[in-house]
């Protein structure tokens, strides 16, 4: 049996000098701590080796939440190497979204952060996890005190390409989050195609600066260098100081739009700055026409926007160089995000599941090897949002043009996504309607000028009842991640409604749409 285990891919692809280094954790101070290629494959073993000497049942979960560090990303390629499935949680979470997720996935793991040992634990030991560990940002912890005891030579575990490899929470507009299950082959697959069509060269090197528990970073940055054997300039945080300091040493780098409006904020940002860059990549929000033109004149390079999700992985890409199935056509073009990737298919449809014109708006649906294996433990919402013939219904809606070109005008349903992050507006307003003297709440997103998009509450009190928007937002602070938490809230008397009675929030999204800009 060929081994599809997505690591085995990667570390095939380290380069023969396995003491070059690997990755450069570079500080704000100027300070930085290097970890060689063989640094990678021994730790990525001692971790593997202590997972296996867990005796985990086949399939079993390793839930994660911790800051940023290489040693992070080291515990989710030994959980790759040992067979297991990695399950990322965003370092914002706080106790009732743990808890959810802990009791959903069932993980027989869960590493977590010291300072949140005692609330985290107590949530994992209660749901049925038989092993907390810790990990800190630092090199500290229990994680790596016991791996230290182990081997440093492990074969990674077989697995088959559709073997399931890890399982990233997403969630609709209603409901509960889900977690949509990516396999090794999906992965892998995914790396292959961008490793070609993002011109991928030997020499590159990526400066990673984003978050490690979504598909940007976790996936499509740290699989991209690895695929290629390149260097990481590795950043715990986005520190536009530091990127345009390690600018010169690097010649990739890939941001969410945000990270883009933030560095152009720094009047060192020029031409020279970005003098050996080759790639600017841009995704998970849309971005502004105005920082596309602006990039390209401050810096001489044009961005190239990506399009995919967290049930898919990359979709379509602006072209790297020449695409010869588009008639070599290689323009980056500002506020589309470009052609589906090789291998992908994409159409536009309308409700009744008919091909919508060239140029005209509808549901994008996608099919390809990269698209997940369905949602966890949840057959019928699986079946549910794919087509008969067999394509994902994504939930966003689009268009493309004469030329191939797609564009993203919007997402069905009322998805925020604030920051490159996303929001559930269902969400957020099943916790601001627990709240003593709220009759009813709408949470919609507006347009920001360093966000994108930011959340606005609207409320109803109850009758007789007098209700605080600050003090509804403090009061969702103690809750909630910072990034769900709406940047006002707003006390009405009623909300707008239609002859259903339903809330119309596009209305409300009319009204409320210059508060920011």
């Amino acid at each position: 049996m060929i081994n599809h285990n997505l690591f085995a891919a990667l570390q095939a692809a380290f380069p023969a000098d396995l003491d070059a280094v690997a990755v450069e954790a570079a500080e704000p101070d100027g300070s930085s701590l290097k970890y060689s290629w063989r640094d990678l494959k021994r730790a990525t073993a001692m971790v593997a080796n202590l997972l296996v000497s867990l005796d985990l049942a086949e399939g079993s979960r390793v839930a994660v939440q911790v800051e940023k560090s290489v040693e992070a990303m080291v515990l989710y390629l030994a959980t790759l190497r040992a067979g297991y499935v990695f399950l990322p949680l965003n370092t914002a979470y706080q106790s009732a979204e743990i808890e959810y997720f802990i009791g959903n996935a069932e993980p027989a793991v869960v590493v977590c952060s010291p300072g949140n040992f005692g609330w985290v634990s107590k949530i994992a030991f209660t749901a049925g996890t038989r092993h907390v560990f810790t990990l800190g940002d630092d090199r500290t912890g229990s994680l790596l005190e016991r791996a230290a005891q182990c081997s440093d030579q492990h074969s990674p575990v077989k697995k088959a390409d559709d073997d399931l490899a890890a399982i990233l929470y997403t969630s609709g507009t209603t409901g509960r989050s889900k977690g949509a299950m990516l396999t090794h082959g999906n992965m892998l697959s995914n790396a292959l195609v961008l490793k070609h069509y993002w011109g991928w060269k030997p020499g590159d090197v990526l400066i990673h600066a984003l978050p490690i528990f979504h598909v940007h970073g976790l996936f499509v940055a740290i699989h991209g260098a690895l695929i290629n054997g390149s260097k990481m300039i590795w950043l715990s945080k986005f520190d536009p100081k530091v990127v345009l300091r390690k600018l010169p040493e690097a010649t990739v780098f890939m941001g969410v739009p945000t990270l883009y409006v933030r560095l152009l904020a720094e009047p060192g940002l020029n031409r020279d700055a970005a003098r050996n860059m080759r790639l600017f990549v841009a995704g998970s929000a849309p971005l502004l026409i105005e920082t596309f033109t602006e990039w390209q004149r401050r810096t001489g390079h044009t961005i190239l926007e990506r399009y995919g999700m967290s049930e898919t992985a990359m979709l379509t890409s602006n072209p790297c160089g020449p695409d010869p199935r588009y008639g070599g056509q290689s323009e980056r073009r500002g506020g589309t995000v470009g052609f589906p990737l090789p291998g992908v298919h994409l159409r536009v449809q309308d409700d009744e599941g008919r091909a919508v014109p060239v140029g005209e708006v509808g549901g994008i649906q996608v099919q390809g090897p990269n698209v997940f294996k369905g949602y966890w433990r949840m057959p019928e919402k699986t079946a549910e949002e794919f087509t008969a013939d067999g394509y994902f219904r994504t939930g966003d809606v689009g268009k493309i043009d004469e030329r191939g070109y797609v564009t993203i005008v919007g997402r069905s349903k009322d998805l925020i996504i604030s920051g490159g992050y996303n929001v559930y507006p269902a969400e957020i307003e099943g916790f601001i309607n627990e709240l003593p003297g709220v009759a009813e709440s709408a949470v919609v997103g507006v347009p920001h000028p360093d966000f994108g998009e930011v959340g606005v509450a609207v409320v109803i009190a109850r009758p007789g009842v007098a209700v605080d928007g600050a003090a509804i937002v403090a009061e969702l602070k103690a809750k909630l991640a910072n990034f769900k938490i709406p940047k006002h809230c707003d006390v009405v008397p009623e909300l707008p409604r239609n002859t259903m009675g339903k809330v119309q929030k596009n209305l409300l999204r009319e009204q409320y749409k210059g508060l920011f800009v």
